[in-house]
């Protein structure tokens, strides 16, 4: 049977002695969706966005549209996988324009034949065309997170792991970020994972959610099925409803907690 996307099976991650993600099955996560990784903090989100990546330890079966990447060499790997964590590295003392143009010539070779046009045309899509003579050591943080955005898409992966990109981001551009992203992802035709905190954010722009709690699955579907107030209870201790606004967007209220959390 062939597969259009990331099919995970008995998929555990995470360290020597202790895994994090516990035999986690998924049949399909489709290319040209947005999959959002929700779950409290220490469930494993991140855990399991870098074992995706090839990063830690890991075990099971990840066929991307029927290619094991569990078997393929790491450097065959990063062609198709790109991966942008959380907190990005110090910055070098290069222009936004020339590390961009560097993460493209790293994809492998595959898309060597992209142009310094397609670089500005890109970091135009995210706003930051202003950026791309200024050096990476002397952006903020915000800056940082789009720029290293701008390198993760301009690899044009198969596979985009995206762990909390929006955390240093201001309104106006986590909403602009998530429909840029959407876009790309429709466009490239690329199977893309989001990690955000935000279960407003999982229910505007997200296609399919995974909800984790402990490193194990709790719920696996479209958001409006996924997210209900026995889920919410159930991950994240809270006694919530999903209401929808006068545009007819849900949302999620929380009126209260079902227990107290653990610090």
């Amino acid at each position: 049977m062939s597969h259009n996307g990331l099919s995970i099976s008995r998929f555990s991650a995470g360290y020597t002695k202790r895994n994090i993600i516990n035999d986690l099955s998924v049949p399909l996560l489709p290319r040209g969706k947005i999959t959002v990784l929700l779950g409290p903090n220490g469930s494993g989100k991140s855990t399991l966005l870098r074992a995706l990546a090839g990063l830690g330890q890991a075990q099971g079966d990840l066929l991307l549209d029927d290619v094991n990447l569990m078997q393929l060499p790491f450097a065959k790997r990063a062609e198709k996988v790109v991966y942008l964590p959380q907190s990005l590295p110090a910055g070098v003392h290069l222009h936004v324009l020339e590390s961009i143009i560097v993460a493209q010539r790293a994809s492998g070779g595959l898309h060597h034949n992209s142009n310094e046009d397609e670089v500005l045309a890109l970091l135009r899509q995210l706003g930051i065309s202003h950026l791309a003579m200024s050096y990476l050591d002397q952006l903020s943080g915000g800056q940082k997170q789009l720029v290293g955005l701008a390198q993760s898409l301009i690899r044009q992966p198969s596979l985009l792991l995206l762990d909390e990109p929006l955390s240093a981001l201001d309104l106006n551009y986590q909403y602009h970020v998530m429909d840029l992203v959407r876009q790309e992802t429709r466009k490239r035709n690329i199977v893309t994972v989001v990690v955000v905190h935000d279960i407003n954010i999982a229910l505007r722009h997200g296609d399919h959610v995974l909800m984790l709690k402990d490193g194990k699955l709790i719920a696996d579907g479209e958001p409006a099925n996924v997210i209900s107030e026995d889920s919410l209870a159930q991950v994240y201790g809270v006694r919530g409803r999903i209401e929808r606004c006068s545009r007819g967007i849900p949302q999620v209220m929380i009126d209260g907690l079902v227990t107290e959390p653990r610090l």
